[in-house]
């Protein structure tokens, strides 16, 4: 049987907008608190949209309303490739109390990453940061108050925990959590981490010392890249892509990499509510303004686990796990016989909630939150401290400060610029 003819124009009209309005974003505040429209869509505004912020653009389940950035032509590079009337900003603060901004990504350089996300945590927004979390313990310590305060879901930027091909393991880290809880690998467990176990420190990220002033480009407020930063003159090196070499904005290839690498093992080693009570280093003495490389850091949890960085990759076919039981390789190759079949007679992981939209919608806590983010952070902070003191620390979990070393405790919050606070 044929479908009946439109008759009238109004019809069709009427048709035309009952369609139309079930695929129309409407904003959670247009609703009320607590509210989603029909479309079940979210917004966002992105902060920072040099470079990684770009790949938060086309996340799916929300639409970007509004972009901010201290440089202008990041700022009119991305409003092009959106080209949906997204509104556009110089301060993270007009974007937080957008009423039509359901979350606030977080893209900018680390030393930023804690001031905006608790800020916007404060004005009532979801959060989805960047790694690492925070510059420092005390930032990540503030931020997760923030959260929780709050009643905020705040996602961290990396996922490797709960989903994808983790480096040179060859497989997810699923498996990798369910052979250390069948205990066939025993305990105390070591975990190296190192070019030889698929895991690249990517030691050009190192500053440059000595660097002459240079003008202030005019598309750039400097002033406000530098935030809580102490002031130093502006050189290309400082900014954008190169930021990384600077302690006052990140820490090198530990930092940038770290939580990729170490927020799994702490996931698998059942480490997610604690922090190691030492680290030691073998490094060379650092530059106080430029990050250098380092040869090993060593972290020890009070059970004796121990997660070895190798940070020039001279230790060669050692296992990315050891215990007293048994090893595990990179490619998941193990000196246990048998060992996939007998893996297979043990329960998998605990589910986690890994759809960060779903998290935001049911008000569930994300697999990697503001509470397990900050102790994967605290285990990169403390190897930045031990480097920039150029020497071994001991540490306490419960307090989260570095026991009789008043230097060291002076670096878990250092002063930050006025007037910026957390």
């Amino acid at each position: 049987m044929k479908e009946p003819i439109i008759n009238t124009r109004r019809d069709f009209i009427k048709k035309s907008a009952i369609a139309a309005a079930a695929f129309t974003i409407v904003p959670r505040f247009v609703l009320g608190k607590g509210y989603l429209a029909p479309s079940d869509h979210l917004t966002k505004g992105i902060v920072g949209v040099g470079g990684m912020g770009r790949n938060h653009i086309p996340y799916g389940g929300t639409k970007v309303v509004a972009i901010c950035d201290v440089d202008k032509n990041h700022l009119h590079e991305v409003a092009g490739m959106l080209n949906n009337g997204a509104k556009t900003m110089s301060d993270y603060r007009e974007l937080i109390q957008m009423p039509e901004v359901d979350i606030v990504h977080v893209a900018t350089p680390p030393h930023w990453h804690g001031i905006i996300a608790a800020d916007a945590a404060r004005a009532g927004k979801d959060i989805w940061c960047e790694k690492p979390m925070t510059h420092t313990i005390g930032e990540g310590k503030r931020l997760m108050e923030a959260v929780q305060q709050h009643g905020r879901i705040f996602r961290l930027n990396t996922w490797f925990r709960f989903e994808d091909n983790f480096y040179g393991m060859g497989t997810t880290v699923k498996p990798i959590k369910k052979l250390v809880e069948s205990g066939m690998l025993g305990w105390p467990l070591t975990v190296t981490v190192g070019r030889h176990t698929g895991f690249d420190w990517k030691f050009y990220w190192v500053g440059k010392t000595n660097l002459p002033a240079m003008p202030v480009p005019p598309e750039l407020d400097y002033e406000t890249w530098l935030g809580p930063a102490p002031y130093k003159p502006y050189h290309p090196h400082r900014v954008h892509q190169t930021f990384r070499g600077y302690w006052d904005y990140d820490g090198g290839g530990l930092s940038d990499m770290g939580q990729h690498y170490l927020d799994p093992v702490q996931y698998f080693l059942g480490k997610d509510n604690t922090s190691p009570i030492s680290v030691e280093i073998d490094a060379p003495q650092q530059n106080m303004d430029a990050v250098g490389t380092w040869r090993k850091i060593t972290y020890t949890y009070a059970d004796g686990c121990k997660i070895i960085l190798d940070g020039e990759g001279t230790v060669d076919n050692v296992p990315y796990i050891e215990g007293p039981k048994g090893k595990l390789y990179p490619g998941f190759k193990s000196d246990i016989p048998d060992l996939e079949r007998k893996l297979s007679e043990f329960p998998d992981p605990e589910p986690q909630v890994t759809d960060f939209i779903d998290a935001v919608k049911t008000r569930k806590k994300f697999a990697l939150n503001e509470e397990n983010g900050y102790r994967s952070c605290t285990i990169i902070n403390m190897g930045l401290v031990a480097l920039r003191l150029g020497r071994s620390l001991k540490f306490d979990p419960v307090k989260q400060e570095f026991i009789d070393d008043e230097g060291a405790n002076r670096l878990i919050f250092p002063p930050l610029r006025g007037p910026w606070t957390i």
